[in-house]
């Protein structure tokens, strides 16, 4: 049996700063769990010592950040590593810096799309990807030995890395063909008040945006996600349609997902983005294979438009993991999530909304029509979403549960699909139907809900 970890999450350690997991005195053993790891074990074979480590820590806008970074340096430093301070920036910035600094980690601290009361941390291994399971497992070990600060060993050092915002802005801006000029477009950027408040404006800005609008770029510490940014679009489609915009881009705290606008100031869907970016990259010859990595949230629709294209749709569990896991294994270098996170690992390791955004925009140039049209490329398939709340032990392990799905998927047949999982944080089931006869996906998914509400 795999074991269960208690401090790391599905991505990464999050909660609400100064409590819990978050406390000082947790935040104070994990800086120390951490170096205490790479010095005596070591990323890649380096342990016992032999050589100095090295973390590169960013964070976004929340205040909180500032105690955080300091006492994870107080800990990472007393093991003798050195700390290199990229500053506040995008999540995939601080990845991305991990990989081209050769440092042995890298940890962002954030809380993403979350209020500005939490934070967390995201923690990277050398090649800029996500820590696996196994090595945060093997952190956690050492947190609850409750190991102290050695008195025999050389402290380490920290520097800032000076260029960390023009690495990064020249990684995301290289994915931008050079004969697209995209100096006619007028786009609105919603930054969140989070990481991405200075480098995304600098980013249209080199890239000869010039009616470019800005909002969310005035961090106070506690207004990150605050009626801004991804998780609440209302303020980028009103300045859309008050600017009267081809575009509106927003992001979330730590810039790593997307969420776009049309011309008319309505959302965009993320799997018809993906769809659009699927398809221009297979005309420009860019696939590294001929399909696209998404998680089984994807509409039916999206993987029916790439079939009629001769693409393939390669479904993964939710979350950024699995599918930068199934793109890794099967040398794919293009996916995302229908949340808006895209990920790109010929450019950035892990997924990036600004580079996201701007092949986007590099898909108007190309098209030539507006967004409602451009960014449109399939019919979506009916869907219909149930949470169902249990008590006990999960009702999927129920035989009766299992059979109730087997016949609900052989009454779809071939036009529909019953997607039902547990919640990884909640005691709810989640039920997912599509189909192509409206009134048949929420008359399975109903059906699934009322026997599963009835076993409590």
């Amino acid at each position: 049996m795999a074991a269960t970890k208690k401090y790391f999450g599905t991505d990464g350690i999050r909660g609400r700063a100064g409590e819990g997991k978050l406390s000082k005195i947790s935040i104070a053993k994990l800086g120390l769990a951490i170096g205490h790891y790479l010095y005596r074990e070591g990323l890649g074979g380096t342990g016992g010592g032999n050589r100095t480590g090295s973390v590169v820590l960013g964070r976004d806008t929340r205040s909180s950040g500032l105690w955080i970074e300091k006492l994870l340096i107080k800990g990472l430093t007393a093991y003798g590593i050195n700390v290199k301070n990229a500053g506040v920036l995008p999540t995939a910035a601080t990845s991305f810096l991990t990989r081209c600094n050769d440092a042995d980690m890298g940890i962002m601290i954030t809380a993403s799309h979350n209020p500005a009361h939490d934070n967390g941390l995201k923690l990277f291994g050398r090649s800029g990807r996500k820590l696996d399971d196994q090595t945060q497992l093997q952190i956690e070990a050492v947190i609850t030995k409750n190991v102290n600060a050695p008195v025999d060993i050389k402290p380490g050092k920290v520097t800032d890395i000076t260029d960390s915002r023009d690495k990064y802005i020249d990684a995301v801006m290289s994915s931008l063909l050079p004969e697209l000029n995209l100096d006619h477009l007028s786009v609105v950027l919603d930054c969140a008040n989070g990481a991405a408040f200075e480098t995304g404006p600098e980013i249209l800005r080199r890239l000869g945006v010039k009616s470019l609008h800005v909002c969310g770029d005035q961090p106070d510490g506690a207004n990150i996600n605050l009626n801004c940014g991804s998780t609440n679009p209302e303020r980028l489609c009103e300045t859309v349609r008050e600017h009267r915009a081809d575009i509106g881009i927003a992001m979330d705290g730590d810039a790593d997902r997307l969420i776009m606008c049309d011309e008319n100031g309505d959302v965009l869907n993320g799997d018809q983005t993906m769809g659009a970016l699927t398809l221009m990259w297979q005309i420009q010859g860019r696939l590294s294979r001929p399909g696209l990595v998404a998680t089984v949230m994807s509409n039916l629709g999206l993987e029916r438009m790439l079939g009629d294209n001769g693409l393939e749709l390669i479904r993964t569990p939710v979350g950024d993991r699995h599918v930068a896991k199934a793109m890794q294994d099967g040398n794919y270098n293009l996916g995302g999530e229908q949340s808006g996170h895209m990920l790109m690992p010929d450019y950035l390791p892990t997924g990036d909304g600004m580079l996201a955004a701007i092949q986007l925009l590099s898909v108007l140039v190309t098209d030539g029509r507006k967004a409602s049209e451009a960014l449109q490329v399939f019919a979506s398939v009916p869907q219909t979403l149930i949470n169902v709340r249990y008590n006990g032990k999960s009702p999927l392990e129920l035989e009766a549960v299992q059979d109730k799905v087997k016949a609900a998927r052989a009454e779809f047949g071939d036009s529909g699909r019953v997607l039902i999982r547990a919640s990884g944080t909640e005691p709810l089931i989640r039920i997912m139907t599509e189909g192509d006869d409206p009134k048949q996906v929420v008359s399975i998914a109903r059906s699934l809900a009322d026997f599963i509400s009835g076993l409590s």
